[in-house]
């Protein structure tokens, strides 16, 4: 049976406290720069920074270390999950999810950030939430008020009226609209701006209809090329990468000819769209795990028939355009969409990329490396290295032989500092 931190473990862990240095072990470690495991690492972490790497019993442990012995387990750089929603719960009834009130939209993604550090992901991006919420909670973690993975913050995503990510759920009458809503290229260039003042680190622009939206249809495109160019003309002008929500093919087409940085959903991708991604470097990501989810718990949660439909719709499409963008080279990271299935869980689509067409190894730099490069953080972000962020993740066994042991994490160092110590590994 496995533990947590001790109390007092956990309370140095809450101030953000870490060791001056610490010596870690283990079986075996995950290269996945030169895409290969290594036998016996040592690792030597000052504050937040792995400052050197070597072999046991080669490798001198500085003096007053805190020696971490992760016997049985490999070591991986921490994970990261590009595409979530921490302000949502699966498990809200669908409805009542639209009268939550910004403020406990906020203690919501307080509990899911610290759920999704444990699950050992050090770092997402968090594509789109009310009320400059989440940039409060990741400015809350850069504190060390409260606990939780590096967060890369959109505020309010960006939609055409009526379209996916504008409020479409209410009565005429009432004249809701959501705080993104943008028509035009300088509207779009205006709401880009505005978040960049409330303290986004990244942008999100809805490009097509969507599952989760009424009235939109997931094939059909929302904003222009001349907007969406303006869009990624303006994040890119304040040094913001921007990703798009883009579910049709056409939409998908649009959004990397724009420039965009990345594509959320891809699930009607065709050839043409391939090239142009591979042409255009733009990376892609395909949250591919939820659909399970959706179909046997959406209805239980409230979730609408015609949003289930239009699930059934994408769900084997998008898997095989993630077999498609595999087999073609495309650039690929880890993207999970979660809060569409429970926080915490996020480990879950590694299994689903391998079953459908990506190598352990793949899967793996999809969720580090790639989606380090996307981020511009390659340097710091990442991989296991001297020089890097001291963000670890342990496993039990070989995620190169069974990748669902990802699913299993039993350690996990972010910054330098630990957060999870099965009481099992000493």
């Amino acid at each position: 049976m496995r533990f947590l931190l001790s109390t007092v473990m956990v309370a140095a862990v809450s101030f953000g406290v870490a060791a001056k240095d610490t010596y870690l072990t283990a079986d075996a470690m995950i290269d996945v720069v030169e895409g290969k495991r290594v036998e016996s690492p040592a690792i030597i972490v000052r504050d937040n920074m792995i400052v050197a790497i070597g072999k046991q019993g080669s490798l001198p442990i500085p003096e007053d270390a805190e020696v971490v012995n992760l016997e049985g387990q490999t070591l991986v750089p921490g994970f990261m999950d590009m595409h979530v929603h921490l302000t949502s719960d699966a498990e809200t009834p669908f409805i009542d999810s639209f009268g939550q009130s910004v403020p406990r939209q906020t203690v919501v993604a307080v509990k899911n950030a610290k759920t999704t550090l444990m699950a050992g992901f050090t770092t997402v991006r968090n594509l789109g939430a009310e009320g400059y919420s989440v940039i409060a909670v990741r400015d809350g973690i850069n504190a060390g008020e409260i606990d939780g993975p590096r967060i890369f913050a959109a505020g309010p995503s960006l939609s055409i009226t009526g379209g996916h990510c504008d409020n479409n759920f209410s009565a005429p009458q009432k004249k809701d609209v959501a705080e993104g809503v943008a028509d035009g290229p300088w509207a779009v260039r205006h709401k880009v701006r505005e978040n960049i003042k409330y303290g986004a680190n990244t942008i999100k622009i809805c490009a097509t209809g969507g599952v989760f939206s009424k009235g939109t249809k997931v094939g059909i495109q929302q904003y222009t090329v001349d907007e969406l160019k303006a869009a990624a003309d303006e994040a890119h002008r304040r040094g913001l990468i921007i990703a798009a929500h883009a579910h049709g093919t056409d939409g998908i087409k649009a959004a990397i000819v724009a420039g965009v940085d990345s594509v959320e959903h891809v699930s009607f991708l065709d050839d043409e769209g391939v090239e142009l991604a591979k042409q255009f470097g733009t990376y892609l990501s395909l949250d591919i795990y939820n659909t399970e989810y959706t179909l046997t718990y959406g209805a239980q949660n409230g979730v609408p028939e015609e949003n289930i439909n239009k699930e059934r719709q994408v769900s084997q499409r998008q898997r095989d355009s993630f077999t498609k963008a595999v087999k073609a080279g495309a650039k690929l990271v880890f993207g999970t969409d979660a809060a569409i299935y429970p926080h915490g869980d996020n480990a879950k689509q590694f299994s689903t990329m391998v079953q459908f067409g990506m190598t352990p190894m793949q899967a793996l730099q999809a969720a580090t490396i790639n989606s380090a490069t996307l981020l511009k953080q390659e340097n710091k972000l990442g991989a296991i290295r001297e020089g890097a962020l001291a963000d670890l993740v342990a496993v039990p066994g070989n995620p190169l032989e069974d990748i669902s042991v990802t699913e299993k994490v039993s350690f996990v160092m972010k910054d330098g500092v630990i957060y999870r110590q099965d009481a099992d590994i000493q």
